[in-house]
């Protein structure tokens, strides 16, 4: 779980890669699933992006499972 400290600009979450609770710079970003052009405009969907400060791991997880 995130969760945000006197640091900053960030969160500390867990990063896999270093094993440890690390600054993280988070963002949202819309992506196209779809690789149809005509469809693609239907098929934006939100992702919750996560960089580690420390590694530089990126990690990505779809926001509307719908």
């Amino acid at each position: 779980m995130a969760t945000t400290d006197d640091s900053f600009n960030g969160m500390t979450e867990h990063c896999e890669e270093c094993e440890l609770e690390t600054l993280h710079e988070v963002s949202v970003q819309i992506r196209t699933e779809s690789i149809k052009q005509e469809n693609a405009q239907f098929s934006r969907e939100p992702y919750r992006v996560s960089e580690c400060q420390r590694c530089g791991n990126r990690s990505s997880q779809r926001m509307n499972n719908a």
